[in-house]
């Protein structure tokens, strides 16, 4: 899953900002599975008529990998269990250079500091985006639309995901990813709370990272990315790539830097396979009753859990369409600063089936309403909506 800038502040939990599969993701991505040329061959792979030369990538300035004994045991391992030429993996990881920013980036939120829902929303729902968006939306429609009919995942989601992953292509991150995985499997802060799991995931991403680039012939240096290694408009991370990007463009190969289209057939695909319901809205309005069982409702976080009886039995009261939702629910909280020191209130949603979906690109709550509510902001632009209105709403 997915991993994006916009999930640093949040980290309501294990992937928040790190979708755990984050898709941090997750957020969060490149073909899987190896084959094995000649390494004489593999190193001298020229791009098809169809693909770009690639530019020279600056390597960054910073303690080399190449004299780590567990980061070259890593690479003789890769190769061995991925079939890849081990002359070959050990190059690539020698060529890694710790990111000391990398590992900066990746500490959770210093403790007690408060979330607030309406100050992250300022965020994307606002004109710069809302424009990007509209542009976005008119000049890739055609892809959008079949996209919607293919995967059943409604085009404001995917537009919104694209905005606030990378404002529509415009931030897609300017780390070498080799390095920024290298230094979070190799040298992840052993200050974190789950530094050691942390650390298993970037080397899976790691590897899976010289995989893709092994079975794209290119070289494992070219791609740029988050400091978590995410890359593209969607901001895959290489397992995502491997296992959900498409080529929508249908041009002969996967590209989610240079192709819109793949990015949205890619995020739409993604949101597929992990359970989108077709026509099923993502969240519902709740009003809490003064007496709601609030430990039992908030106990299972995110996950819908109770059914529309359960639900309202519990506390938490339903309207209109809600009262005939077939799927289980999960009350959503989101708070708005410290209720104590000139925070207000949080605001609760009923989250449905589809609304859990949406975390698994990044396992926070406010990045999926974030993400939601801009797709629609941008939707209601494009059905004719006032700017200033809409970014307000």
């Amino acid at each position: 899953m997915p991993l994006s800038t916009a999930q640093i502040p949040l980290n309501p939990s294990p992937s928040s900002r790190f979708a755990q599969s984050t898709l941090f993701a997750g957020l969060l991505v490149a073909l899987l599975l190896s084959h094995n040329p000649a390494f004489a061959k593999a190193e001298t792979h020229r791009p098809s008529k169809t693909q770009k030369a690639a530019k020279p990538v600056k390597k960054a300035q910073g303690v080399s990998y190449s004299q780590s004994p567990q980061a070259l045991q890593f690479a003789d391992d890769v190769a061995r269990e991925r079939s890849l030429d081990p002359a070959w993996t050990r190059k690539w990881i020698s060529a890694a250079v710790q990111i000391p920013v990398a590992q900066r980036l990746v500490a959770p939120a210093p403790a007690g500091t408060a979330k607030n829902w309406a100050a992250y929303r300022a965020r994307f729902i606002e004109p710069k985006r809302l424009e990007a968006g509209l542009r976005f939306w008119q000049t890739h429609l055609d892809a959008l639309t079949r996209a919607e009919k293919q995967y059943g995942v409604p085009a404001e989601l995917v537009v919104g995901i694209i905005g606030v992953e990378t404002l529509y292509g415009q931030h897609t991150g300017s780390f070498r990813v080799l390095d920024v995985l290298a230094t979070l499997a190799f040298d992840f802060p052993e200050n974190h709370p789950r530094a050691a799991e942390r650390s298993r995931f970037f080397k899976g991403e790691l590897a899976q990272h010289l995989v893709n680039a092994w079975q794209q012939k290119t070289t494992p240096d070219r791609a740029l990315g988050s400091f978590a290694g995410a890359m593209g408009l969607p901001q895959f991370m290489p397992s995502s790539w491997a296992k959900f990007a498409v080529d929508f463009d249908q041009d002969g190969r996967i590209d989610l830097l240079n192709s819109p289209q793949d990015a949205i057939g890619s995020v739409a695909n993604y949101l597929l396979q992990f359970g989108w319901k077709t026509g099923m809205p993502t969240h519902y309005p709740v009003e809490l009753k003064a007496d709601a069982d609030m430990a039992t409702l908030l106990a299972p976080d995110i996950l819908p859990t109770f059914s529309t009886e359960r639900f309202q039995a519990l506390g938490a009261g339903l309207q209109g369409n809600a009262l005939q939702h077939q799927g289980t629910l999960a009350l959503i909280e989101l708070q708005n600063g410290d209720p104590t020191s000139s925070g207000a209130p949080p605001t609760y949603w009923a989250g449905t089936e589809n609304f859990y979906v949406v975390t698994r690109y990044n396992w926070s709550s406010y990045y999926a309403l974030a993400v939601i509510d801009l797709g629609n902001a941008v939707k209601a632009l494009l059905m004719g909506g006032n700017l200033q209105a809409t970014s307000a709403q």
